[in-house]
């Protein structure tokens, strides 16, 4: 048997000092993550964040930068996250867009309402990759090669 990690991107969203989050059903409840979502086939890992945050906010974003690649494998699962974060720009938002299957609604908040939230994140990776982001780690996306 092959072990392969669960390939994910996440958007680390901030506006005016605060916090792009998804508030979403999950099978521990209502939790709060950043837009993310799993790499799809045929997919480069960039354009699958900028689909995953418009279908979970109906926000247009344009990764700049990467913030890191986290693994992360969650007490008593078999599953392992492989996470890619970036930071980017915001494009339009469309108010009338239905969210994503699971996503109750997209929210603004700040770094201190993210960090007394933990106990309803999805994973620890939704502190830590806003605090790596705030401390200012930033790669350029010429690291990523879709080499087809």
């Amino acid at each position: 048997m092959v072990w392969k990690p669960d390939v994910t991107v996440a958007a680390v969203v901030e506006r005016d000092g605060l916090f792009l989050l998804v508030e979403e059903h999950t099978e521990r409840g209502l939790l709060f993550n950043q837009p993310a979502g799993h790499l799809e086939a045929d997919e480069s890992i960039v354009a699958a964040t900028a689909r995953e945050t418009l279908e979970e906010t109906a926000w247009e974003f344009s990764p700049e930068h990467l913030v890191g690649v986290y693994r992360w494998r969650p007490s008593g699962s078999e599953v392992t996250y492989l996470r890619f974060a970036f930071s980017g720009r915001l494009g339009r938002h469309f108010a009338d867009r239905a969210l994503d299957t699971g996503i109750l609604r997209a929210v603004w908040l700040s770094p201190d309402e993210i960090r007394a939230g933990r106990d309803r994140h999805r994973s620890p990776l939704v502190v830590r990759c806003m605090e790596d982001y705030l401390a200012g780690v930033r790669a350029p996306l010429g690291l990523l090669v879709d080499y087809n």
